[in-house]
Formats: C-alpha cells, sequence, structure tokens
C-alpha cells in the first residue's frame, strides 16, 4: 500500500530546488507545485502506475527511482528509468491513455504527486514547468518509440533466426553425411584401383572402361528418375552382374548413372572374363564417389546462396541511409529466408514482378523488415495448403507491393485497429502487437504508406513507396 509521505512545503521546495533537474525552475512554480500537490512514497516493488491504465497524475521524483518495464511476451523489460528531478506520469497537453508497462519503483522512492485536473492552473501558473514538460513529452514519445523500433527488430531477428536454422540444417546435415560416406568411398576406391591395376587391362579394355566411367560424370544425363522407376533399374543391373560373376551389391550405383545394360554387353564383350568384375567394382566405387561430392557440391551451394540471402537481407555490408533499393530482390531475399515456414504451413508464395519496375528510396534492411512481416503475418493468416501473393508494380510512379492471402480474413471490428501499437490477436508470446505499426512508421520516414482491405477469402496489405530517380533521388510525388 503506497501512503503519502511526511513533509512541509518549505522543507519540500528547498529539497525540489536542490536537485539539478529542476534547479532552473523558478522557485516560485516549485512553491506552486508543492502546494497543490501531495508528497508520496512506496517501498521497492511497487507498481505505482500499471500498463494500459490511465495515469490521472503528474509525478515529480523527489528521491529514489522510477522505471517503465514492459512485457511483450518473453518476460518484463525495464525500458525507461526516472531520478530525482525529473518528471513523469500523466503530462500538460499528453493524449497518452496508459503508459506501455508497469511503473515500478525500483528502490524506496518519494515523488510529488499533482491531479490532472489542476493542469489548467499549472499551465497559468507554471509557464517555465509547463514548457519544460512538453519537452520531455516529446522526448518520453521519443524514447518509447526507439524502444518500439528495438523489440520489433528484435522479433525480426528471431523469425530470421529461427528460418535461417532450419533452412541450413537439411543441407548442412546433408554434407556432413555424404562426406562422412566420402571418405570410406574414397578408401574402397583406392582398393577397387589396386585390384584393377593387378589385373593389368589392355589399352582397348582401359578405353572400354573410361567410356563406362563418362557416364558417372555426366550430371544431366539421368534425368531424375521415380522410385519405382530406380527400383526397376537396380534389379535388372544386379541380375546382369550376377549372370556375369560380378557383385551384385553394386548395383544401387550403377543403377543413380546413365549406365545402359547394353553398354555393360559391349564392356563385357571387350574385357577378359577375368577383368570384368575388379572393372565393374572400380565403376561402382568411382560413380558413388562422384556422386556423392556432387551432393555435396549441391549442399555446400545451398548453405551459400542462403548465406547470401541473408546478407542481402541485412544489408549488413551497406551504409545506412536511403539509397535506390531492388524491391524485388528484397522480397526474393525475404522468401527465400522464410522458405521453411512456409512449408511447415504447407503454402505456395508466389512472387510476380512487372517489367520495368524501378527501384525505391529507402533503406534496404528496413524495408525487408517490413517485407518479413507482412509475408509471416500473411503466413500466419492461410490455412494449410493455402497461397500467398506477392505482386510488384508501378502506380503514378510510386512502386506499390501488394501481399495477398486467401486466410479468413480479418474480421471487421479488428479491421480498424490492426495498425494500432500493441494490439494483436495472436496468443501471448507468439506477437508484440507492434509489427504493423512498426511497418508504417518505417514507411513513412521515406514518404511510404500501408493500407490494408480484407473480405472472407482475400486479405490484401499495399505498401506504396516512392520510386528512385536515376541520379539516386527520390521521385516526385503526384498531386
Amino acid at each position: 500500500m503506497i501512503s503519502p509521505g511526511p513533509g512541509g512545503a518549505p522543507t519540500l521546495v528547498d529539497r525540489l530546488s536542490a536537485l539539478p533537474e529542476l534547479s532552473w525552475v523558478p522557485a516560485g512554480e516549485l512553491a506552486w507545485l508543492v502546494a497543490h500537490g501531495e508528497l508520496r512514497s512506496g517501498p521497492p516493488g511497487a507498481v505505482i502506475g500499471p500498463a494500459h491504465q490511465r495515469i490521472p497524475d503528474l509525478w515529480v521524483i523527489v528521491s529514489g527511482t522510477v522505471a517503465v518495464h514492459i512485457d511483450r511476451g518473453s518476460g518484463p523489460r525495464r525500458v525507461i528509468v526516472w531520478g530525482p528531478g525529473e518528471v513523469t506520469g500523466m503530462l500538460p497537453y499528453s493524449r497518452m491513455t496508459g503508459p506501455p508497462g508497469d511503473n515500478v519503483l525500483e528502490e524506496a522512492s518519494e515523488w510529488l504527486s499533482i491531479p490532472d485536473t489542476l493542469f489548467p492552473e499549472l499551465i497559468v501558473h507554471c509557464p517555465v514547468f509547463t514548457a519544460h514538460t512538453v519537452h520531455l513529452m516529446l522526448d518520453r514519445a521519443r524514447r518509447f518509440n526507439a524502444s518500439d523500433l528495438q523489440a520489433e527488430k528484435m522479433a525480426a531477428l528471431g523469425k530470421l533466426a529461427a528460418g535461417l536454422a532450419h533452412e541450413l540444417n537439411n543441407p548442412a546435415s546433408a554434407t556432413v553425411r555424404s562426406a562422412t560416406l566420402l571418405l570410406q568411398g574414397l578408401r574402397d576406391a583406392d582398393r577397387a584401383s589396386t585390384r584393377l591395376g593387378e589385373a593389368g587391362l589392355s589399352a582397348s579394355e582401359r578405353d572400354a572402361l573410361e567410356r563406362i566411367l563418362g557416364q558417372c560424370t555426366d550430371a544431366g544425363s539421368t534425368g531424375v528418375p521415380s522410385a519405382l522407376e530406380l527400383a526397376d533399374r537396380e534389379d535388372a543391373i544386379a541380375d546382369w552382374l550376377d549372370r556375369h560373376g560380378c557383385d551384385p551389391s553394386d548395383a544401387p550405383a550403377l543403377a543413380e548413372t546413365a549406365v545402359t545394360l547394353d553398354q555393360l554387353d559391349a564392356l563385357a564383350e571387350v574385357l577378359a572374363p577375368g577383368h570384368l568384375p575388379p572393372a565393374l567394382r572400380r565403376t561402382a566405387v568411382g560413380c558413388a564417389t562422384t556422386a556423392l561430392a556432387r551432393d555435396i557440391q549441391r549442399a555446400a551451394t545451398r548453405i551459400h546462396e542462403l548465406v547470401a540471402a541473408v546478407k542481402r537481407f541485412t544489408y549488413m555490408d551497406r551504409l545506412a541511409g536511403p539509397e535506390p533499393v531492388d524491391v524485388a530482390a528484397g522480397l526474393r531475399d525475404t522468401i527465400a529466408v522464410l522458405s521453411s515456414r512456409a512449408r511447415t504451413r504447407n503454402a505456395q508464395v508466389v512472387l510476380q514482378v512487372d517489367e520495368g519496375v524501378p527501384p525505391a528510396l529507402a533503406t534496404g534492411g528496413e524495408l525487408n523488415q517490413v517485407w518479413l512481416n507482412l509475408i509471416d503475418n500473411a503466413l500466419d493468416a492461410v490455412d494449410a495448403g493455402g497461397r500467398v501473393e506477392i505482386r510488384v508494380g508501378t502506380e503514378l510512379d510510386r512502386v506499390v507491393v501488394r501481399v495477398v492471402d486467401d486466410g479468413s480474413g480479418i474480421p471487421p471490428e479488428v479491421l480498424p485497429h490492426v495498425f494500432d501499437p500493441f494490439f494483436t490477436t495472436k496468443a501471448p508470446g507468439e506477437g508484440t502487437g507492434l509489427g504493423l505499426d512498426i511497418c508504417r512508421r518505417i514507411l513513412r520516414q521515406y514518404r511510404g504508406d500501408l493500407s490494408v482491405e480484407s473480405v472472407p477469402g482475400r486479405t490484401e496489405f499495399r505498401v506504396s513507396l516512392r520510386a528512385a530517380e536515376p541520379d539516386g533521388s527520390g521521385a516526385a510525388d503526384p498531386a
């Protein structure tokens, strides 16, 4: 329970005047504040202004500290701290309906509380102090906005990290698995080569064998057979190997190449009977190691592409500031980052880009944060097997991006509030309620805008951005 603290008016005026933050406020104005306020005190941990509940008083901190703790789903986090001499709570001219987080005493504290019903008189009798609170209000708005931006950036970073970890896991696992098998395959190749060398093949036999080995290195010759076709091919080759006194276990490796039974027959006619088993063993091992090396190359290429996409997505090698940005490239990188998310939802993401779309004037990293939020929200909205369409075009010399999903739509009673800060329909811990508000704020920095239309089965978020001129400046907005 917070109870009023003791203290006489003269003593309290002296205490306020001694605080550096208030030393320049005229003594007469401090006396008016003390005469019309109430000195209160509270213990550490006391909540003197609960989150989202209207604060009816202006607070002048006399001693101790008051901090705002905001919980955006991952637990309370200290955002702003006020100490002795600082002014907080409800301020004159403020339109604040309630703080975004709890106002908590971090130590035993005292504060002078002045009800907002006295603000009209305060403005008349304390003009210097009132002007000070106006500056404080603007500074407080900037600090909260910066905190909101940081929170949403961290949320975007979490989505990016989760998507990247999932995307990298498959090619990384494939690389490790194939590399392990390749090491064993190289040992087998050494042994097979030794046996083949001991056989002493003639020049014509070596030429025939080289032609078969060449089938392994032709990556585009085999196509992509179905599992049933591959099984039938393995059986046929295994039967052939068995009939010719060779090891049928080499059939799987040969089946994945372009080698045909006719070519094997031709090889059998050229090679001496005793030379065929070691020759085909060396061929099978060579084909297997080549396939493993190709698998490693594909997996490493996929990892390289993902890392490049993330580097482009974050613009980590570019200076901050507006510049001509390739919107379509940013959208492609965002889709790559969210591809695992789309597969989890069994959703189709389609990007359509009109010809001749100019670059937009913005900051690439921040713009990609907008795309990440909009596409991620669209994937949340669709049912399993749903579709998200992203269309890029130009309208009246502006770059326009539409993100359309075929989900159930936004209810009419919710639609007017989707851009409100801290408004979310997601479960606790799954959304900050800041994403769309931050997106709109980012876009407005670059004279862009974000709007939404929604009916059952179709929701469209529309982004409009200034097009960049060839010299890198922004195109003039239409009247």
